[in-house]
């Protein structure tokens, strides 16, 4: 049974009803460093941060994205115009 507690002046207070007998001992994991909730790392601390860096078929990314949004088939273009494939 998982029963979910709240820390308080020492105490730790279920968040809902329990079930159990009164005075009965029980054990309670704290899960290991966890952040406060809404704060987050850096993208930058991310394993895969800057995987593309050395790309040169990529650029600047806005631009990269923007390119894949307007045409994001890849197909031949001019001037931003799509050719027309021969029927």
């Amino acid at each position: 049974m998982t029963i979910a507690a709240k820390y308080e002046n020492g105490v730790f207070r279920p968040l809902e009803d329990v079930q159990i007998k009164e005075g009965t001992v029980v054990e309670v994991l704290v899960p290991a460093d966890q952040d406060p909730a809404g704060k987050r790392g850096s993208i930058k601390d991310l394993p895969f941060y800057g995987i593309w860096k050395d790309r040169t078929d990529i650029g600047e990314g806005i631009e990269y994205v923007n390119k894949l949004r307007d045409n994001p088939r890849g197909e031949p273009m001019i001037d931003g115009l799509r050719l027309e494939s021969p029927q």
